[in-house]
């Protein structure tokens, strides 16, 4: 018998996220994810009248594949692949597997390539062209990473998972006017003093239509504005290596300095292109069911009570100018368990240790959400 939360799941982002239309197509890639979300996404994109295609991968496969192939090679799958997308009105991009870290040995300069042609692919054609969603999906080792045994992780994904977007969506109205308002922004905490502009640079809430998990309200900092050190305090996977005590120095706008836990490893990331150096996204993450890093993005970065801070590649519709094959989301959390922190806006302390606390920000505050 089937889960009933995955049939709410599947509903939720067929008729939530990429609020599909009859006639319209959707693209269900698949990445390792039990079949019966796919089958449900599928039955549910034909009850909404749409046309649902298929793509399946399996990261062990892509391992083999992308540790030999070739510029030529990878330019043609991903002109494929192009293509493919360019012919779809909606995307649903479905995320599990037993290894998060089945990558890690892929050497570097293929990685950059990978980023560079199929990544690229997604930033110009699926982000840019579909409505999206990215998800990801339970599985043993995500419940490790969480500390959590498989059946309470199960349960914690799908309260974080199913809860009310839309409740979140208008909570997040106030975060949204006051940052379009906001020049300066200050941020403060151990190891943290950095300060930036968003001037003119407009906040997009994050409500479920694009990721799930979700919860964060986003902007860009001005290119060339930011200024100060920044600690990070969330271990952070990235092209397969786990990056740790991230901590990094802005002199107008640029990276000029970064340490880790492997800091040789850190500035290659960083020295891939001229843009890697600079600043692509400041958001401020709320849902409040996601409390602790688990080592996967898209449930870290919406951790109540953290911001990211995220060098490359901006986002078309909070743009500031810098482009990367690059995009980091670097987490801070500003609970007082995470050695607290502080955001200032202006000039006027708008949360601390994880809590907003002026009026107009008060429904994104946790016990608000739930």
């Amino acid at each position: 018998m089937r889960d009933p939360r995955i049939t709410q799941l599947a509903d939720g982002l067929i008729n939530y996220s990429v609020k599909l239309q009859p006639g319209e197509k959707v693209l269900i890639e698949n990445f390792g994810v039990e079949e019966s979300l796919v089958e449900t996404l599928v039955e549910k994109a034909y009850e909404a009248g749409g046309h649902p295609f298929v793509l399946l991968k399996e990261s062990r496969i892509l391992r083999k594949l992308y540790t030999g192939a070739s510029r030529e090679q990878l330019e043609l799958m991903a002109e494929i692949e192009r293509k493919q997308m360019q012919a779809m009105d909606a995307y649903i991009g479905l995320r599990a597997g037993d290894n998060i870290n089945e990558l890690s040995d892929v050497p570097s300069e293929q990685q950059k390539l990978v980023g560079a042609t199929l990544g690229k692919m997604h930033t110009e054609d699926r982000v840019k062209g579909t409505k999206w969603v990215v998800l990801r999906y339970p599985s043993p080792s995500m419940a490790q990473l969480a500390g959590k045994s498989t059946e309470a992780f199960e349960d914690f994904y799908f309260n974080v998972c199913t809860l009310d977007y839309g409740k979140m969506d208008r909570a997040m109205d106030g975060l949204v006017e006051l940052m379009n308002k906001t020049d300066r922004v200050t941020l403060k905490g151990p190891g943290t003093d950095l300060s930036f502009s968003i001037k003119d640079i407009p906040a997009i809430k994050c409500s479920g239509q694009m990721n799930i998990p979700d919860g964060e309200v986003f902007t860009a900092p001005v290119k060339d504005s930011v200024n100060g050190v920044i600690t990070y305090n969330t271990p952070s996977p990235y092209q397969g290596f786990t990056f740790e005590n991230v901590k990094l120095t802005f002199k107008d706008g640029k990276i000029v300095d970064a340490t880790a836990n492997d800091t040789e490893r850190i500035n290659e990331v960083f020295n891939t292109d001229e843009g890697a150096r600079y600043v692509g996204e400041f958001a401020i993450g709320v849902n409040p069911y996601i409390q602790h890093p688990m080592k996967d993005i898209l449930f870290d970065e919406k951790i109540d009570g953290s911001f990211h801070f995220t060098p490359g590649q901006a986002y078309d519709d909070a743009y500031n100018g810098n482009n990367s094959s690059v995009h980091w989301d670097l987490v801070n959390i500003q609970r007082p368990d995470y050695g607290g922190g502080e955001i200032w806006f202006d000039d006027v302390l708008i949360r601390k240790d994880g809590r907003f606390v002026i009026d107009a920000l008060l429904p994104l505050n946790p016990e608000n959400l739930k």
